[in-house]
C-alpha cells in the first residue's frame, strides 16, 4: 500500500513538473509570439508606398540621384521611389497638369519655387522647425524657400555669377589677381586691371558678360540697389544706387573695355573667351566644367570686384513635395535624406554642382576645387535682396525680358541709364499691382 502511495506521488510530482515545464514554455513561447507581433505591427506601420518624383537633368547629375535613390530603398524597403524624367523645358507644363488633375507627384525638382508655392507642402513640421533646418544653408537663398513663413522646398544645389579669367594674359601683363577676400579690388581697380592686361597682356576684349538681367543684376547687388523692395510691395530698381550700377556698366562700354558685340550684337561670350583673347569672362560656376576642354590658354577663377558691398546671385534647385498625395510623411523623410550633409555632398560633388549647405563649403570635387570653394565665398557673402527679387517667379517674367532690352537701348546710346530703368521700374510696379488685384 506504501509503496502505491508512493508511487501515485511520484506520479503527482511529475504531472506537476511537467506542468510547470509547460507553462515556463508557454510563458517563453508566449513572449516569443508577442515579439513577433510587436515586429509585424512596427512592419505594418512602414506601410508601403511608391512616390513619384518628377525630375529633368542636365548633365550627369540624373545619374547621381538615381545611385542616391538606390540607396535609400535599400535603408527603407517599405519605399519606392518612381523617376519620372522630363525635359527642362516641359517640367512646368507637366506639373501643372498633375496638380490640376488632382493627382500631384509626391515632390518634384525645381528652380521657380514660387511659380508652385501655394501647392507646396509645409515641410517645417517634419524638419524640426524652421531654425534649426535653415540654419544649414547659406543665408543669401532662404527666400527662394522660405515663403509667407513656411518652408515650402529644400535646397539642393545652388548656383553663383562669378569672374573667370585668363591667367595666361593677366601673368603676361604681370597683372596679379585677388588671391584671398581681404585684397578684392574695387570696381575702379578692376577697370584699372583690365586696361593693363589689353595694353601689355595682349588681350583684345578686356571682359564679356552674359546677356542676362540674372548676370546683369551681379553689379546692381554690389552698388547697393535691388530689382523689388524687401517687403514686394515697389519697384526699386532705379534707385540712385542702380542707376549708378548701370551707369559703370554702360562706362565699361564706352571706355572699350567690353565690345558692344555682346549685349548690342548678341556675340556668344563663351566662344570669344574660348579664342584665348578676353581678359575675364563674368558668368556662372555652370561654366566651369564647360571650359574643362581649354588647352589653349590658362584659366582660374577669382573673385569678383565690390562696390558698396560684395555680392553674386543664388540660384539653383530645390526639392519640393506637393500637398494631398497621401503620402507627406513618407515623402518630408526622404526630403530630409536628400539634403542631409552626407548625401547632399554625394550628389553636389559627383555631379559637379555646388552644395547649398554650409558645411559642405568645401568639397573633394575631382575638378575646380579651389575655383568652387571662390564661387562658394563668392555666394556666402552675397545680400539676401539678390534671391529676394528672383524668387518672385509670378513678377520677374513681366519684365526681366524688358530690362534686358533697356540695358542694350543705354549701352547703344539710345537712352541714359535713368530713363532706362525708369521705364523698367514702371513695368515693375504694373506687374506687382497686378499681381495684387
Amino acid at each position: 500500500m506504501k509503496k502505491n502511495m508512493k508511487s501515485a506521488m511520484n506520479l503527482v510530482l511529475a504531472g506537476l513538473l511537467t506542468l510547470g515545464l509547460t507553462a515556463c514554455g508557454a510563458s517563453s513561447g508566449g513572449t516569443k509570439t508577442d515579439d513577433q507581433a510587436t515586429g509585424k505591427s512596427e512592419s505594418k506601420a512602414k506601410k508601403e508606398v511608391t512616390l513619384d518624383y518628377l525630375w529633368f537633368t542636365d548633365g550627369i547629375e540624373g545619374d547621381v540621384m538615381k545611385g542616391i535613390i538606390a540607396d535609400y530603398q535599400k535603408q527603407n524597403t517599405n519605399v519606392k521611389i518612381n523617376l519620372i524624367e522630363v525635359a527642362f523645358k516641359d517640367l512646368p507644363t507637366k506639373l501643372k497638369t498633375m496638380i490640376s488633375g488632382g493627382k500631384p507627384p509626391a515632390l518634384a525638382r525645381i528652380t521657380d519655387t514660387g511659380m508652385f508655392a501655394n501647392q507646396a507642402l509645409d515641410l517645417t513640421p517634419y524638419v524640426g522647425g524652421q531654425d534649426s533646418f535653415t540654419s544649414q544653408f547659406v543665408d543669401s537663398i532662404k527666400p527662394y524657400y522660405v515663403m509667407d513663413n513656411k518652408i515650402i522646398a529644400a535646397p539642393m544645389d545652388v548656383t553663383a555669377n562669378g569672374m573667370i579669367y585668363n591667367k595666361t594674359l593677366f601673368d603676361k601683363a604681370g597683372v596679379k589677381v585677388p588671391t584671398s577676400k581681404d585684397n578684392i579690388w574695387t570696381w575702379d581697380e578692376f577697370s584699372t586691371a583690365l586696361k593693363q592686361v589689353m595694353d601689355k597682356g595682349g588681350a583684345k576684349t578686356g571682359m564679356v558678360w552674359d546677356v542676362s538681367p540674372h548676370r546683369w543684376s551681379t553689379i546692381l547687388y554690389q552698388f547697393g540697389g535691388s530689382m523689388i523692395s524687401a517687403d514686394g510691395k515697389k519697384s526699386v530698381i532705379n534707385s540712385p544706387e542702380g542707376v549708378q550700377a548701370l551707369e559703370t556698366f554702360i562706362k565699361l562700354h564706352k571706355d572699350g573695355i567690353m565690345p558692344q558685340s555682346v549685349w548690342v550684337g548678341n556675340e556668344n561670350p563663351n566662344n570669344l573667351f574660348r579664342s584665348g583673347t578676353v581678359a575675364v569672362h563674368m558668368a556662372g560656376n555652370w561654366v566651369l566644367s564647360n571650359y574643362k576642354d581649354i588647352t589653349n590658354f590658362e584659366w582660374g577663377v577669382t573673385y569678383m570686384p565690390k562696390g558698396k558691398i560684395r555680392s553674386s546671385v543664388p540660384g539653383g534647385k530645390y526639392v519640393m513635395a506637393f500637398k494631398g498625395t497621401g503620402v507627406e510623411k513618407e515623402t518630408a523623410e526622404f526630403i530630409k535624406y536628400l539634403s542631409s550633409k552626407d548625401v547632399n555632398a554625394k550628389f553636389t560633388k559627383d555631379s559637379l554642382f555646388m552644395s547649398p549647405r554650409k558645411d559642405n563649403a568645401k568639397l573633394d570635387y575631382a575638378f575646380g576645387k579651389e575655383m568652387f570653394e571662390v564661387f562658394a565665398d563668392e555666394l556666402a557673402n552675397t545680400t539676401p535682396l539678390a534671391a529676394n527679387d528672383w524668387s518672385r517667379q509670378t513678377i520677374v517674367p513681366k519684365f526681366s525680358t524688358d530690362l534686358k532690352n533697356n540695358i542694350i537701348e543705354a549701352i547703344a546710346g539710345k537712352t541714359t541709364a535713368k530713363e532706362a530703368l525708369d521705364k523698367t521700374g514702371a513695368l515693375i510696379d504694373k506687374a506687382i499691382s497686378e499681381q495684387s488685384k
